[in-house]
């Protein structure tokens, strides 16, 4: 996914930048051209920007620390507890010495959402995607697979559900995370995905709450 145009500029770089251009004899409206006509490049229907949300209080309680007891009779297999009001999700080794705890994107919407137990079927390092039958309906000019690679919407690596089209998995579109933004999969980044996908197993328990 390309980065955005100043995703690696400070503010202070930019307005600096922005005053060079100016002065060399770019007007303001040629400069917002060029960022609109770039922008529009960027673009990518398959990856869009998340929708805005409404301003919300953060929620302090969302990156600390939990415990497994509540949510697990035992961590045979270890144990990932995804928690869609914090956008986090946990990790529980099977000998309960290893935890570790990421940020998550979670489904856009109540209907996309499921709620309960389930466990890791497939592991896959590099996946492929296809769009399920409904987003086939909702969006026809949608391709019929993406092979694995820079384009994919499930990133680098994929956790397979025993719930049908339910995943956790990687994402290159890293404005997700922290968001309501997939059609019903759990999404990492990349590199704490390929982390996640180290440490578990198939078999391991998984509950979203």
């Amino acid at each position: 996914m390309t980065r955005s145009l100043f995703g690696s500029l400070s503010r202070r770089q930019f307005i600096a930048g922005s005053a060079a251009l100016t002065g060399a004899g770019l007007s303001s409206g040629a400069l917002a051209q060029d960022i609109d006509d770039a922008a529009a490049e960027a673009y990518d229907p398959l990856r869009p920007p998340p929708e805005p949300e409404p301003p919300v209080k953060r929620n302090i309680s969302a990156f600390r620390s939990m415990r497994w007891e509540p949510y697990f009779d035992n961590l045979r297999n270890g144990a990932i507890l995804v928690d869609l009001d914090s956008r986090a999700l946990h990790y529980w080794s099977e000998d309960g010495n290893d935890y570790r705890l990421f940020p998550s994107s979670v489904p856009l919407s109540e209907d996309l959402t499921r709620k309960g137990r389930t466990k890791i079927i497939r592991k896959v390092d590099g996946p492929g995607w296809a769009p399920t039958p409904n987003m086939r309906k909702r969006n026809p000019e949608w391709p019929a697979y993406i092979p694995p690679g820079p384009d994919n919407p499930l990133g680098t690596h994929a956790l397979y559900l025993s719930w049908k089209y339910y995943r956790i998995h990687g994402t290159h579109d890293t404005r997700k995370i922290g968001r309501r933004s997939s059609n019903g999969c759990i999404g990492l980044y990349n590199e704490h995905i390929a982390e996640l996908f180290a440490l578990t197993k198939v078999g391991t328990q998984v509950l979203l709450i």
